[in-house]
């Protein structure tokens, strides 16, 4: 993890290592690198090979998918085998702890609580001359949601895309959840039941988006697929959209801690662990307007970093990605950091509601010393879901909105017409479309 400070690298250099792109940086693993030349004979690149397996599960339905699925995650599956039964809740219901289970059903209660404030109301208005002009607001027929089952198992992803979708009225609920060993986690199983998914199959990777997008014999098609993934979900999902909407093409996880003089050390550090741990991709980074706290907060770090059950993940994740910015004030500090907008930032200051208003681009923003970020991965309300790779520029946190569309509606009599036809008329000759002019023209006859 590197210490650098403005006054001796210049702002040009901090920049640049805030815009260092460790998604673009992903060499594919010897193990996919064998499985490239095994199903195709030839040493594909992430982006050939998505292509090859989204192309090849919408020819060849489930038989691709159950030839990928074995390929990549070393389970055999038949078409009958992809859907998760009643069985399996049972068995997953036995297992659970009874407090996990209440803690669980607590957190899905605030997050649903929160999501319903969002919900927008279809609205119509009343114009001159019995003109009406409105707007209906509809949930999705169908979903897809995705759900990460590689290094460690994932119920709050189930919480945080399943719930907007419950509360925006989404008619069907699908959920796809990659198998370790044939099994998915009994958590992960009991809170998609406690939500309402309709369907659970255990089918992970871009095989499963395919599957999602393009339907299969067994796999119905969506509307539209959200959910994190790992590289080869996000190309997938890149790869598929037009076919059917997605959320947003997420990165490896982010954290950007502002912090002052007044700023906890402990806290920092483990506010910064709390994301290394997710990948050795995954981004942790400081800008701190005191020297002190920088030098203090890497040695606190590596001193939690020893503890950790996933320290080799969160140790190679910060000596990549690990960052500490010595900005030379407040406000520098803020500048970079909107920079950067970055998935989590956490104002870690003496009154960060003051410098609530200058940040323009985050997924989510966590005020003060008792606000960390995991709060908001579990139980707070929001979602979790968050645009990475300085997408929050433009994209916005996963909600009920993303699960729903707007349709506009237009209702006009015939003086209301009369009295907008010349304009109408003008505007249509002006493009050269005289049949549009006529549509209008011919009503006024």
């Amino acid at each position: 993890m590197r210490i650098v400070d403005v006054k001796d690298v210049g702002e040009k250099e901090v920049e640049r290592l805030l815009h260092k792109a460790a998604f673009d940086e992903v060499e594919l693993s010897p193990k996919i690198r064998e499985a490239n030349k095994a199903l195709f004979g030839e040493d594909l690149s992430a982006v050939e090979l998505v292509d090859r397996i989204v192309n090849d599960v919408r020819e060849h339905g489930d038989a691709a998918v159950i030839s990928y699925t074995k390929m990549f995650d070393r389970t055999t599956l038949t078409s009958d085998s992809f859907l998760v039964s009643e069985a399996e809740f049972q068995a997953a219901e036995k297992e659970a702890d009874p407090q996990v289970m209440e803690s669980l059903r607590r957190a899905i209660a605030n997050v649903r609580r929160y999501h319903e404030e969002q919900k927008p109301a279809s609205w119509m208005t009343y114009r001159e001359k019995g003109s009406m002009l409105g707007q209906s607001v509809l949930p999705l027929d169908r979903v897809g949601i995705y759900v990460p089952g590689g290094t460690a198992a994932y119920p709050s992803s189930v919480v945080m895309n399943a719930v907007p979708a419950a509360v925006a009225g989404v008619g069907e609920i699908i959920m796809m959840c990659p198998p370790r060993e044939g099994k998915i986690n009994p958590y992960v199983l009991l809170a998609a039941r406690e939500i309402g998914v309709a369907k659970i199959f255990r089918i992970g990777g871009a095989q499963a988006i395919a599957a999602l997008a393009f339907g299969t014999e067994s796999v119905p098609r969506v509307d539209k697929i959200t959910g994190p993934g790992n590289l080869f979900v996000t190309l997938a999902k890149k790869a598929v959209y037009g076919h059917c909407d997605i959320d947003m093409l997420a990165g490896p996880s982010e954290i950007l801690i502002v912090a002052d003089e007044t700023a906890n050390p402990v806290y920092t550090a483990a506010d910064m662990l709390s994301q290394a741990e997710h990948d050795v991709l995954a981004s942790s980074i400081v800008i701190t307007t005191s020297a002190t706290l920088a030098q203090t907060v890497k040695a606190e770090a590596e001193k939690q970093l020893a503890k950790l059950p996933r320290k080799e993940i969160a140790g190679a994740s910060l000596e990549r990605n690990g960052l500490i910015v010595v900005a030379q004030d407040i406000g520098q500090a803020i500048r970079f950091a909107n920079l950067s907008a970055p998935e989590h930032l956490e104002l870690l200051t003496k009154d960060p509601f003051q410098l609530l208003p200058s940040i323009r681009h985050a997924g989510a923003v966590f005020l003060g010393h008792y606000s960390p970020e995991p709060l908001g991965d579990y139980f707070a309300g929001p979602d979790h879901i968050l645009p990475t790779g300085g997408t929050a520029r433009y994209y916005s946190v996963l909600n009920v909105e993303t699960f729903m569309k707007r349709t506009s509606f237009i209702s006009y009599t015939q003086d209301a017409l009369q009295d907008v036809s010349e304009d109408s008329i003008r505007l249509a000759e002006t493009e050269g479309l005289e049949a549009h002019a006529n549509a209008i023209r011919l009503r006024g006859e």
